[in-house]
């Protein structure tokens, strides 16, 4: 089996669930008390916050790539970046390394193509849902055609992730506001749902949907767990 490297802590909160679905995974799938082989670094996510709300990308990818290559020394043979978000620099965290960055958005795409989904609604923050990197991906590299709530969704999507979802809270009436949000993007035209920020899975997910649901943190962990699971049982 080989070694998962993980980008972590935004949030801590849904690093956890990767966390925990990479073991979960590996001992479904060969018993007994296997676990992941993982290394893992997890920064203060107030700090990639505070770049992210300045615009300082580049010095954001810098920090990234300074972490992949660590792991990529402590021998991690993949690596992957815990939030939608961040993969807004992927194309610079991976020519920092030679081991494959496991996009997310990609793993996202085939989950929902393999689903006769063409048309899903995207949940992210603003970052993800306004800018080209993610859209983009899934139009041009995946032959999608998502659909993007209205500015006022887009505030309360992105608000209720990092006020409430990255704090450790959920709240039964952010949940209800994010079931009309989709029900009008159901209205518009979608015929899935992409949960495309890691933390939107700890408010909503198949349970509360009559829709596919791709919930990109389960998705992305499971691409680790089948590439990890490739490389033997050593």
């Amino acid at each position: 089996m080989r070694t998962i490297g993980l980008i972590g802590g935004m949030s801590w909160e849904s690093t956890a669930v990767y966390y925990r679905r990479l073991n979960e995974q590996v001992r479904h799938s060969r018993g007994g008390l296997h676990s992941a082989d993982i290394v893992m670094r997890s920064v203060d996510f107030d700090a990639i916050v505070r770049l992210q709300t300045r615009g300082a990308w580049d010095e954001a990818a810098e920090v990234l790539s300074g972490i992949a290559r660590s792991l990529e020394r402590a021998g991690a043979a993949c690596l992957l970046i815990c939030t939608n978000t961040m993969h807004k620099l992927a194309d610079q965290v991976q020519s920092a390394v030679r081991v494959p960055l496991l996009h997310i958005a990609d793993v996202t795409a085939q989950a929902v193509k393999g689903g006769g989904v063409k048309r899903p609604l995207l949940l992210a923050t603003r970052y993800t849902m306004e800018e080209d990197f993610y859209v983009d991906r899934l139009r041009q590299r995946h032959a999608l055609s998502p659909i993007i709530p209205e500015a006022p969704d887009r505030a309360a999507v992105h608000n209720i992730i990092f006020d409430e979802l990255c704090r450790g809270i959920v709240r039964g009436g952010s949940r209800e506001r994010y079931l009309d949000i989709i029900a009008r993007g159901r209205a518009a035209g979608a015929d899935g749902v992409i949960l495309g920020c890691t933390e939107i899975g700890l408010l909503i997910g198949p349970g509360h949907l009559d829709l596919p649901v791709f919930d990109s943190t389960l998705l992305h962990a499971d691409a680790a767990v089948a590439f990890a699971m490739e490389g033997g049982t050593a």
